[in-house]
């Protein structure tokens, strides 16, 4: 998927299954591949994620579709659960 970096910033990322996740604030390069490897998330879910810092990265291969919006796979709405759980 070819896009421009800076055309991925503060568009908003949500679930297969339409549940909001965050904003993109930033773009997380790998300079060895020469690709995107993660995406800085802010304004995240709360519901979704136990925020203590500014926000999250997710790695790219999370992304299924970019346009208006970006839709990311692997997240369930009880995300938060599950990592207090593990």
């Amino acid at each position: 998927m070819n896009v421009e970096i800076t055309s991925l910033l503060d568009i908003e990322v949500y679930t297969q299954d339409g549940i909001f996740v965050g904003k993109v604030d930033d773009v997380v390069l790998d300079p060895e591949k020469g690709a995107v490897s993660g995406l800085a998330l802010g304004d995240v879910n709360k519901d979704l994620f136990d925020q203590k810092g500014k926000g999250i990265v997710i790695p790219y291969r999370w992304v299924t579709a970019v346009g208006d919006i970006i839709v990311i796979r692997h997240l369930t709405r009880n995300a938060k659960a599950e990592r207090k759980s593990s």
